[in-house]
This record gives C-alpha cells, sequence and structure tokens, in this order.
C-alpha cells in the first residue's frame, strides 16, 4: 500500500509541476505586466485574475483544508472570490501585480509539496466517502489533489479563450502538426442499441462531484454521427440561409441572433466569397475539415434541425462514448480504461486548435464514433442538473449553485482542455449564448421504430 501510494504522489508532484508551467506560459511568459492587467474583454477576467486566484485555490484546499496550516494571505481570499466578484469588475479590484502573484504562487507551492509529503491518501473504503470524516474524504485516494490539479487546468482554457479575445500580435506559438492518422470512418452515423447503460462515475478519484452516483440509464435506440461538424458543413448551413431563416432557430435562438445580429461562427470574417477567422492573432481562411468551433448552444441547434436532425441528450453522447456493445461495460474513455496518449486525442494545447475531422481513429468508441475525447465541446440538449443521489462535495459552488439556472451540458473537452480534465463522464456546463468557448457540434437523431 505504501509503495502504491508513493507512486500515486509522485504522478501528483508531476500535475502540480505541469499545470503551473502551462499557467505560467500562458501569462508570466506571453505577456508584459500591461497586457496582464488588462480587462480583454468584459467577459473574461485580467490575466492576472485568473494567475492569482489558482494560487489562492490551492492555498485554500490544499494548504488549509488539506494541510491543516495557518493562511499565507488570508487578507485576498475575498479578492479571488469568483462568486463574489463578477468577471466584468475583477479589473477595478487592487489585486496582486505579476510579480506579487508570481512570488504569492511560488510560496503556496512549496508548502502544499511539503503537505503532499505528510498527509496520507490511501483509499477510503469504497463508495464511503460521503460518510467518513469530512478530512479524510478530501485526501480519499488523493481528491483534493486532483481537484486542484484540474482546477487550475480549467482556468488554463479559460487563460486561452482570454488570449483569443485579446487584440493585438500573437505571442502564443502556433504548432500545428498532428501526430495522430487522418482516417475518417465509413460510415456518417451509427445506431446506438436500445438498452441499459452504466452513467457516471464509481470509484474515480478524479471524479467531481457531478459526475456521481453512477446510475443505470435505458435508452431507445438512436443515430450518432461518427465525426463532427465541419467548417465545411457549417458553411454549407450558412449558405442556405440558415442565420436568416427563423424556422430552425428556437425562440430564445432567434432573439439571441438579432440581438447579436450574428451571421456566422464567432471570430469569422468575411473575405470577398470565402471566409477568414481570427485564431490568437493570426488571420486565416477558414479550413473546410476541421471542426466548427466558437459555436453556440442556438447555433448548434439551429445547425442540427437545417440538418434534419438534433443534439444528442447528456445520457446519449456519454452511452455513444463509453458503452461497449460486447462487454456490456461502461470504460472511462473511448477507446477503454487506458489513460489518453497523442494517438487517442488533440488534447492538452498541443496545437492552438481542433485536428481536422478524422483523425485519432485509434480514440474511436467502440461504436466507431471518432473525436469524442479532446478538439471541441459538444453541446447537448440537457440543461445541467444533478443526478439523482447527488450529494456535493467538497463544497456547493463547484456545480449544485449552477442547477436548473439554464446552463447547458458540454461534453468530451477541446484541444484546449488537459487529459487530466476530461473523461467520458466529465460535464461541463455554460449559458446556451457563450461562444468565447471552444466548443462545436455533433448531430443526433431518432430511431425509427422497428
Amino acid at each position: 500500500m505504501n509503495h502504491e501510494q508513493d507512486r500515486a504522489k509522485e504522478r501528483i508532484a508531476v500535475e502540480l509541476e505541469r499545470s503551473r508551467r502551462r499557467s505560467n506560459g500562458l501569462t508570466l511568459d506571453a505577456l508584459n505586466d500591461e497586457g496582464l492587467l488588462a480587462q480583454h474583454s468584459k467577459l473574461m477576467s485580467p490575466l492576472v485574475w485568473d494567475l492569482a486566484h489558482i494560487g489562492n485555490y490551492e492555498e485554500q484546499w490544499l494548504l488549509r483544508a488539506a494541510g491543516g496550516r495557518e493562511s499565507l494571505r488570508p487578507d485576498i481570499d475575498r479578492l479571488y472570490d469568483a462568486f463574489e466578484n463578477p468577471r466584468a469588475e475583477r479589473v477595478t479590484l487592487p489585486l496582486l501585480t505579476p510579480e506579487e502573484a508570481a512570488e504569492y504562487n511560488d510560496r503556496v507551492r512549496g508548502q502544499v509539496l511539503d503537505v503532499l509529503d505528510e498527509v496520507d491518501i490511501s483509499p477510503a473504503v469504497p463508495g464511503q466517502r460521503e460518510g467518513c470524516d469530512p478530512h479524510r474524504a478530501l485526501l480519499d485516494s488523493g481528491f483534493v489533489f486532483h481537484m486542484v490539479i484540474q482546477h487550475e487546468h480549467q482556468h488554463d482554457e479559460t487563460m486561452l479563450a482570454t488570449h483569443q479575445l485579446r487584440k493585438g500580435e500573437p505571442v502564443l506559438l502556433d504548432t500545428s502538426g498532428d501526430v495522430a492518422p487522418l482516417s475518417p470512418p465509413a460510415a456518417t452515423e451509427v445506431l446506438v442499441p436500445a438498452g441499459p447503460f452504466t452513467m457516471g462515475a464509481s470509484d474515480d478519484p478524479w471524479a467531481y462531484d457531478n459526475e456521481h452516483p453512477a446510475h443505470t440509464v435505458d435508452l431507445p435506440a438512436f443515430w450518432i454521427d461518427t465525426r463532427l461538424v465541419t467548417n465545411a458543413e457549417y458553411l454549407r448551413f450558412m449558405d442556405d440561409g440558415g442565420y436568416r431563416t427563423r424556422h430552425w432557430w428556437s425562440r430564445e435562438g432567434w432573439e439571441w441572433l438579432n440581438r447579436r445580429n450574428a451571421i456566422a461562427p464567432a471570430f469569422w470574417s468575411r473575405e470577398g466569397q470565402e471566409w477568414s477567422r481570427r485564431r490568437f492573432g493570426r488571420n486565416e481562411m477558414v479550413p473546410s475539415e476541421e471542426p466548427v468551433q466558437h459555436v453556440s448552444f442556438h447555433e448548434a441547434q439551429a445547425y442540427a434541425r437545417w440538418a434534419g436532425k438534433r443534439l444528442p441528450t447528456e445520457a446519449e453522447w456519454e452511452k455513444a462514448a463509453r458503452f461497449d456493445p460486447d462487454t456490456g461495460r461502461s470504460t472511462r474513455y473511448p477507446w477503454g480504461d487506458g489513460e489518453p496518449e497523442p494517438r487517442h486525442a488533440n488534447l492538452g494545447q498541443r496545437r492552438l486548435g481542433p485536428s481536422p475531422a478524422g483523425r485519432h481513429p485509434d480514440g474511436a468508441s467502440p461504436l466507431g464514433v471518432q473525436q469524442l475525447i479532446g478538439d471541441v465541446w459538444e453541446w447537448t440538449s440537457t440543461t445541467f442538473d444533478g443526478y439523482t443521489g447527488f450529494h456535493a462535495f467538497p463544497y456547493r459552488e463547484y456545480s449544485e449553485v449552477f442547477f436548473d439556472e439554464g446552463y447547458k451540458v458540454l461534453r468530451g473537452g477541446s484541444w484546449a482542455t488537459h487529459p487530466t480534465a476530461v473523461r467520458s463522464t466529465f460535464r461541463n456546463w455554460d449559458h446556451p449564448i457563450r461562444r468565447q468557448i471552444f466548443s462545436g457540434v455533433r448531430c443526433a437523431r431518432d430511431a425509427e421504430p422497428v
């Protein structure tokens, strides 16, 4: 058991270092103080706020809650409380300077590594987290460390969205090479058979509260597209008057479209008869075979209706992603239980955008659905809520406060999502109007009754 715990701690230490290297690369290594302190969009925080927030969150959960240590900077807790300070107002706060934020984060991390050496992260009794001592529940299989690592990577993805909204010269290195083969599926859609499957996480030490509890869901048969919707396919919707035809849009979607005067995905511009896009300060022609990204739920829904289909429900997406009809098992990822490798999925900011549709055939699900993990977040038709038996842990503000507030569930992660922060049970959510996120479309449709 000690050997297993040592290996788990080594993994945590490595992931903590990786997350910080990435955070610093998106902030301290990318922009000067002026760029870090500026608010590049009212939708987003100044980058320096995100930088200090990840340190403050780490201090609260790993030093104080897990390690029982005194606060290093109790005076800044309110400054970096995401619920007390809306994004549009954070630029007005007396924030730490980039130098102060870096120094603070280094102090926190130094003590966190000491705490990691000291604490017991062995597994608690399976399924008993809710009933055991709160401190023991936090440390169960290293859960609180996993939570903090994922939290930092989630803010790194948010930082990337801020960089996309930022005006000015490019500062992020664009590495566009793909390491996975291009092998589009032969069929454009696949039938997912009717029947039950296990949805949600059971004993996954990285899973959040909203992924629990694992439960059985019985679904009727349905069809789901084997590929993500590409830019070329989305352009056909646009060329067919998709943004001018009321029929394809919900009432809320049509109201949004008219308020925004939307005519294309975010960051697209007309160049004569062609379309270009702005991507991290670079202007380029829209690549036809990449999955479309930066579309809202309303746009995704309208496209699906135009195509004679619909968006999948969250349960349908998860069944298509992890159910193996040969074994009846639900796996952690579409390709099985092994952690993501570059051949499986485009994750972790390896390139600054999605891979062409048809890449990563080794990451396909048992049913033959490709690119379910990575590339773009996929909108579902499901409103975010807790599963039956949901128990908030370790705090309500992670997910419970967002239930029933009109947030739509997104699944699968994007090219900007780190591998530790996504799996087939992971649930993301956002307002249906959001487009700065790296979101795209996959369609589904009902199966005809037999």
